[in-house]
Order: structure tokens, then sequence, then C-alpha cells
């Protein structure tokens, strides 16, 4: 094999290591990548490219040289590799940005203090708290209780 680079001449294969490797085989699960010195190591579908990827084949073709970190060695001998970790991230589009905002009430505020919730409440006693709590945990203890009645009567039928 022509392996290009001074990287990937007669070395060891450590994790963190990046290597050139010729795509040797193609499966469902992942791309098997012929490494320097006679080693083979298995690139997983997951790690092909940052986005998903559903076809390998629309991301690798057999013969094809790519750039791979080794990410785990395991104890038999199986080298994991990873194509997208020698990529760097693709920036994500400006409307999946605006998907993962958070959602719920808005401050008007911005800067660093725009996470604090919009209404703040006045501090309570600690009186007005229990009140609170022993209210809150009456309320959850009735529904719970007419649920479980609903429950037992329809069991005896």
């Amino acid at each position: 094999m022509n392996f290009k680079g001074d990287l990937t001449h007669s070395m060891d294969l450590t994790v963190g290591a990046i290597v050139e490797g010729k795509v040797k085989s193609i499966t469902k699960f992942g791309a098997f990548v012929a490494l320097p010195d006679g080693k083979t190591g298995m690139v997983h579908i997951s790690e092909i490219a940052h986005a998903y990827v559903s076809d390998i084949h629309e991301h690798l073709t057999e013969g094809q040289v790519v750039k791979v970190m080794v990410i785990a060695i395991d104890p038999t001998g199986k080298i994991n590799l990873s194509i997208k970790k020698t990529q760097p991230p693709t920036p994500k589009p400006q409307s999946e940005k605006l998907a993962e905002r958070p959602r719920g009430p808005r401050s008007v505020s911005s800067g660093p203090s725009s996470a604090r919730p919009v209404a703040v409440k006045e501090p309570q006693s600690f009186d007005d708290m229990l009140k609170q709590f022993m209210a809150d945990s009456d309320s959850k203890i009735s529904s719970i209780k007419q649920y479980s009645d609903r429950r037992s009567k329809t069991r005896r039928r």
C-alpha cells in the first residue's frame, strides 16, 4: 500500500494517533480501514461524519484513502477508528440553532443575567413556605387517592 505523510510510516498505533489508511470494505455498520504496518481497524457508522449517516456509501468508497484517529484499542487487539474526529465540526444551520433554544418564558433583558425567570417571587417566611408545601402535598395526595379509587372500582367489575 502507498500511504502518504510522515505520521503513517512504521508508527505504533496508540489512542489519539491520527494516521492515513485505505478503506478495505464497507458494511451496514461501518467500514474496515487498512492501516500502516498491515493492521486493520474499523470506523463505526457513528464515527464517519458529524451529521447522521444512513448510507455509508454516500461518504466512503472502497479504496479511498482516509485520515482516521485511533479512538480505542481493546485487549483483543481490535482497533476502533474515527473519521469525524479528524475533521472540524460542521457548523449547524441557523434553523437547527433556533430549534435547540429552550422554550419557556422569555426574559426582557439580554446578557448573562437573561437566564433568570421573568417573575421573581418575593422571599417567603418559613411558615409561608411550609403552608404552601402542605397545600401542594394535600392536593397531590387527594388526586392520587381519586385515581386509585377509580382504578379499584374498574377492577371490581
